[in-house]
């Protein structure tokens, strides 16, 4: 089998943990009864808020999650593969995971994938973050193999670091992702295109469910969730920032034939960079 529905679920994550499972829970099902096979809903699923303090007194480890468990009974229930873009839960060492989940049909964990790299940045709005003071960063890319696809993993900021999405391409994914809350700011200027760059130089899908809308704690967020086939195409898109779903049909032969057409993963050649220091200028 190499086709398959895919969903992405655009969610307006908020503090209270049931409030978020009930919203997800709903559009999950409905992209289901559409026809997705694979669901996936954006980063921070279970809840987004930005004090520490008011974090940590909502989270768990991830066996208590109640997010978790119920997402692990709705894949059950509906028989669909589940991708939960990221939860937050407890790391065990006083910080925090933001942890991606793939759920299987008989509701067991398949994989799971904590993100690698942390939003330590200054935007020219007056915008900062420092993910790094509260969550651990992971140190493994992790590909979840379902039986229509290979899905890499991968989380939000991460799409900003191709090295991970070369890797799971050259592993050989089909598809790749990066569930996100991206900021509004940034979204508007650069989710689209990275998104497309990420499908197109691997010659991968690319699949991404967003936050979108202003949330309780007050961040804005881009939305637009969507899907990129292997040649750079956005095939679907929620066009906005409310919470809802979009739905697209997968074919990773497109994969093989992108990567035939442009061959640069075969073509790609190791390298040493250095800096030119004395070397003189040649002449024609």
């Amino acid at each position: 089998m190499s086709s398959f529905k895919a969903a992405c679920v655009q969610l307006r994550s908020g503090k209270s943990l049931p409030d978020n499972t009930a919203a997800a829970e709903s559009l999950i099902r409905a992209a289901a009864s559409d026809g997705a096979e694979y669901v996936q809903t954006p980063e921070m699923s279970n809840v987004l808020v930005r004090s520490r303090d008011e974090l940590m007194e909502r989270i768990s480890e991830p066996e208590g999650d109640p997010f978790l468990t119920r997402a692990r009974e709705l894949a059950a229930e509906l028989g669909i593969y589940l991708h939960i873009g990221s939860l937050a839960v407890l790391a065990g060492n006083g910080k925090v995971a933001n942890r991606a989940f793939m759920i299987a049909p008989d509701g067991q964990v398949l994989a799971s994938y904590d993100k690698i790299h942390m939003f330590d940045v200054d935007l020219p709005n007056g915008e900062s973050w420092r993910e790094s003071a509260t969550y651990e960063p992971g140190t493994l890319s992790v590909i979840a193999e379902l039986p229509f696809a290979k899905v890499g993993m991968a989380v939000c900021y991460d799409i900003r670091f191709p090295a991970i999405f070369r890797s799971q391409a050259r592993a050989g994914a089909h598809v790749l992702t990066a569930p996100a809350a991206f900021t509004r700011q940034t979204g508007e200027a650069h989710w689209h295109v990275l998104q497309r760059a990420r499908a197109i130089e691997n010659g991968a899908f690319v699949i991404s469910a967003a936050q979108g809308g202003t949330h309780e704690d007050g961040r804005q967020t881009y939305g637009h969730s969507l899907v990129v086939d292997p040649w750079g195409a956005v095939i679907a898109e929620l066009d906005h920032d409310e919470p809802g779903y979009v739905l697209a049909d997968i074919d990773t032969e497109k994969v093989a034939k992108a990567r035939g057409r442009i061959p640069a993963i075969a073509n790609e050649r190791d390298f040493v960079c250095r800096l030119a220091d004395g070397l003189k200028e040649i002449s024609a």
